[in-house]
């Protein structure tokens, strides 16, 4: 779910601006077929309207009529019509006579074949040339009382006129339907905006929810076990730097700080009497403390959101030579974030005053982790560790109580929303 407020904009803007494309696209394509078969009708109900300028007084057609239809096509060509054809009964042509002042239609229009089948009335075909509309229709012609005298065959040419007239009405229809189209966007987007504003609002708020009860969790269990939950922010602090030093995608991220915040969460299951013995454990007191990584990863087993923690919860206590717990996993078989939070958790443990023994100095401590070097840490981490772990030590150890939680609550808050917005949606 994205819930970062800037891509959830650009996100619906994006998806908006699609959409208007892909309906501007489709209600243009509509209009405009919508308006061609309007043109068609128009111009072939001009076209049969003016052809009864001619056909009307017609009387007969054969060879032997030739030279007066010659003259009545001439003056008949003076108007919109640009060429005729005239056929007998048995489709034998007659007559074929052009506008003498315009251009030869020949060249102009293709050549179309016309089967007349008996009983047909009439037959017609628009071609658009020169961007302007050509029709050629074939119609029946008849006497005054009605027989059949043969076939009349024209392409009428539309003036400039009613050009300018179907241009200016398609136009006016397009503009319409994409003007309707543009409002009715603008308008879903400003309530579509409005919801997601909402949404974002709430989800920002559960995951404050969240992670503010990733923090108590963990804090609660930390001070089981000491006078102070600083260990928690701290080697979540840590966490965080060698996050961003390995360049991790920003989920693993997450689920590292997650991990951090809750790798002792089991101890909620052990006895204070174990816990809290200052002391050395008895083998059997040892295994006692060992569960908790199971009763740990029983307690995430109860939230979905919290699961990404799991692999620091189970696997933080693995060795990188096998020697650990509770697998024995060895190398790249440990899951990455457990590898790494290893790490801090052991600097930080050895940095620390606890009730049975000092804080080292944070050159021994570097010597400490140095020896573990390929049996109980990663060496290729290490390496990296090595080349932040003074910056991130003088960073956090210049911070109170206070003020390190108050950076690791803002440094939390960011990566969260980061790795939200980076989950697929």
């Amino acid at each position: 779910m994205r819930i970062v407020p800037g891509n959830v904009g650009r996100m619906v803007a994006a998806r908006v601006m699609l959409a208007w494309a892909a309906l501007s696209l489709a209600a243009g394509a509509v209009t405009l077929y919508i308006e061609l078969e309007r043109v068609n009708a128009r111009v072939l109900g001009l076209a049969a309207s003016e052809s009864k300028r001619f056909t009307e007084h017609i009387v007969a057609i054969g060879p032997e009529h030739r030279e007066e239809l010659e003259e009545q096509a001439a003056e008949f060509l003076q108007g919109d019509f640009i060429s005729l054809r005239l056929y007998d009964l048995d489709k034998k042509k007659i007559l074929e006579a052009f506008d003498p002042g315009g251009k030869d239609p020949r060249r102009r229009l293709p050549e179309h074949v016309h089967d007349l089948a008996p009983g047909e009335l009439d037959h017609h075909h628009m071609s658009w040339v020169d961007g302007r509309p050509l029709m050629q229709l074939l119609l029946p012609v008849a006497d005054a009382g009605g027989a059949a005298l043969g076939y009349f065959e024209g392409v009428y040419e539309v003036d400039a006129g009613t050009l300018g007239d179907i241009i200016a009405r398609t136009a006016a229809s397009l503009a319409l339907a994409l003007g309707v189209v543009l409002v009715t966007t603008a308008v879903l987007y400003s309530v579509i905006a409005a919801l997601n504003r909402r949404l974002v609002g709430l989800s920002s708020d559960l995951l404050k929810s969240n992670t503010e009860l990733m923090e108590v969790l963990g804090s609660a269990v930390a001070l089981r076990d000491s006078d102070t939950d600083a260990h928690n922010y701290r080697v979540t602090a840590y966490a965080i730097g060698m996050g961003k030093a390995l360049r991790l995608p920003a989920r693993e991220l997450r689920d590292l700080i997650a991990g951090a915040f809750l790798h002792d969460v089991g101890k909620i299951g052990i006895s204070d009497a174990i816990l809290l013995k200052p002391g050395p454990l008895t083998p059997a007191e040892m295994e006692a403390i060992r569960r908790h990584v199971s009763l740990g990863v029983g307690v995430l087993a109860n939230s979905g959101w919290l699961s990404g923690a799991r692999d620091v919860v189970e696997f933080h206590h693995e060795r990188f030579d096998g020697a650990g717990y509770p697998k024995g996993l060895a190398a790249g078989a440990i899951p990455l974030v457990a590898r790494i939070f290893a790490i801090m958790d052991v600097f930080d443990a050895l940095m620390s005053r606890r009730p049975y023994k000092e804080a080292l100095p944070f050159g021994e401590a570097m010597a400490v982790l140095e020896r573990g070097r390929g049996t109980h840490f990663d060496p290729a981490l290490l390496d990296v560790f090595h080349s932040i772990a003074a910056g991130l030590r003088e960073h956090i150890g210049a911070l109170d109580e206070s003020a390190l939680r108050t950076s690791v609550r803002s440094q939390v808050a960011e990566h969260f929303r980061l790795a939200s917005a980076a989950a697929p949606g």
